[in-house]
């Protein structure tokens, strides 16, 4: 089986209130791509990657006019994708929604949110709250209660295989972004950087509880998605100790595991890899980063057969084929990450 991770840049700027997809010489949200090069692009993408299932970040918007399940049924539709049906969580107010796409002759998939679901009032209880709520922590031992909730509540997703009954625990996260938008000067930047970091750790914590309750009750799990963060990217990781990805991982028996993760963690100077590619205008080139991750729980790892991370210049086959490689870059600023895994 074939799992997959994509972040798809403003997916929702494709499509009209009905869900139909929009292909024409208007601009997307993209610079300086048109509705129907990216989508164009996505297409030739969706069907290289050809994967029984594929986590959505920043999936189509889900309101009072537009529909996630609605929308990503008619892109699937509309280039014959086996992932033809789609279900997603709790939406947000961010038009970047959270999302699963999945062969149903292959897999069926529900939303199964775990936890306490919000009560106005209600104290804190032992355990981690569903991802609508708010998590109690504090975050800089001040004695001071933070309440954190998350922008994009996580997607959780009870995987059952058809072919043998087995059920996986799938959790698509978009961590809240550390970059400081908004900031005029330095000492802002400062403050705006370290409050966005801080918010993500809590996150972080909050997501590592819910994969600690699910490996407790002996659940194989896997979280997928973009976590906006990786071991020394930036230079207030220090003031906190771990990077979020780290935190996430966990440690010991009930370790998660990523071989990319691993690798960034093993060597942070030198070659590593990247799944997003961004253009800094101020500095006049091209960063990357290591953004998107597939984690898998202990009882999975043996199953596991290979990671790949689809880069239009890392990896060999997308460099060899022009018009993926090309896709690649037109469609989104994050490229997939896919698993195959033994199910």
């Amino acid at each position: 089986m074939r799992i997959a991770t994509y972040n798809v840049e403003w997916f929702d700027a494709l499509f009209d209130d009905t869900g139909r997809l929009v292909s024409d010489g208007s601009w997307s949200a993209r610079h300086d791509v048109t509705k129907a090069m990216q989508t164009d692009a996505l297409g030739i993408v969706f069907t290289a990657l050809d994967a029984d299932v594929v986590m959505v970040i920043e999936a189509p918007d889900t309101s009072r006019n537009r529909d996630t399940v609605r929308a990503l049924e008619s892109f699937a539709a509309a280039f014959g994708l086996r992932t033809r049906r789609a279900v997603m969580g709790f939406a947000n107010d961010t038009q970047q929604e959270i999302a699963l796409m999945y062969d149903p002759d292959l897999v069926s998939a529900v939303h199964d949110p775990k936890g306490q679901a919000p009560v106005p009032g209600a104290p804190k209880l032992a355990g981690a709250p569903r991802f609508d709520g708010t998590f109690r922590i504090d975050l800089d031992i001040d004695a001071t209660e933070d309440r954190v909730v998350f922008s994009k509540p996580p997607l959780e997703v009870a995987l059952t295989v058809r072919a043998t009954g087995q059920v996986i625990r799938l959790i698509g996260a978009h961590l809240k972004s550390k970059a400081p938008h908004g900031a005029t000067n330095r000492d802002a930047v400062m403050r705006l950087s370290i409050a966005n970091r801080r918010k993500q750790l809590a996150q972080a914590i909050w997501l590592r509880a819910r994969v600690e309750d699910h490996l407790i009750a002996g659940d194989p799990v896997i979280v997928m998605g973009d976590l906006n963060d990786g071991p020394g990217l930036d230079e207030y990781e220090n003031l906190f100790g771990r990077s979020s990805v780290e935190i996430i991982l966990g440690e010991g028996d009930r370790v998660l595991y990523d071989p990319h993760a691993s690798q960034a963690l093993l060597r942070r100077i030198g070659p590593q890899p990247s799944t997003a590619r961004f253009y800094i205008p101020q500095q006049e080139r091209f960063l990357q980063a290591l953004l998107d991750y597939v984690m898998m729980s202990p009882d999975l790892r043996s199953k596991a057969q290979k990671w790949r991370i689809w880069h239009p210049f890392d990896d060999p086959v997308c460099w060899r084929t022009p018009e993926l490689r090309e896709a690649l870059l037109t469609a989104s600023d994050h490229f997939p990450v896919t698993l195959e895994i033994g199910l």
